[in-house]
């Protein structure tokens, strides 16, 4: 069965380039633009793997993060946060809401590939 991807940017183009990268490594993406849709979609689909953007319309990132990461049902689902900022205080608040991992765009492809493989322990 394919592991199922929910991934959550605001940027169509970016979106698209990932979708077929994962979708060409056997993965099933869905997709969000915005926390809130985010949001409603984990609740319907509850994926394996979320890979969430910072920069977000209506809820950021780290508010979709912290919020899943607290409700039970939820909280085991690796999340990969993925985002233009590369401080390190951005980092640390990434690991202070419960994030899994933490990935700088723009990013290599393959890097991508073998972070979601670690956090599904494929």
């Amino acid at each position: 069965m394919k592991k199922k991807i929910l991934l959550v940017d605001d940027e169509p183009l970016l979106v698209e380039m990932v979708s077929m990268r994962l979708e060409a490594n056997d993965y099933e993406v869905m997709c969000a633009g915005d926390g809130q849709e985010a949001l409603e979609k984990v609740r319907k689909v509850k994926p394996d793997l979320i890979i969430l953007d910072l920069m977000l319309p209506k809820i950021d990132g780290y508010k979709v993060c912290r919020m899943l990461k607290f409700e039970d049902q939820y909280k085991n689902i690796p999340i990969l946060l993925f985002t233009a900022r590369a401080q390190q205080s951005d980092m640390k608040l990434g690991e202070d809401v419960g994030a899994d991992a933490y990935l700088v765009k723009p990013f290599d492809a393959e890097v991508l590939l073998a972070k979601i493989k670690e956090l599904l322990k494929q």
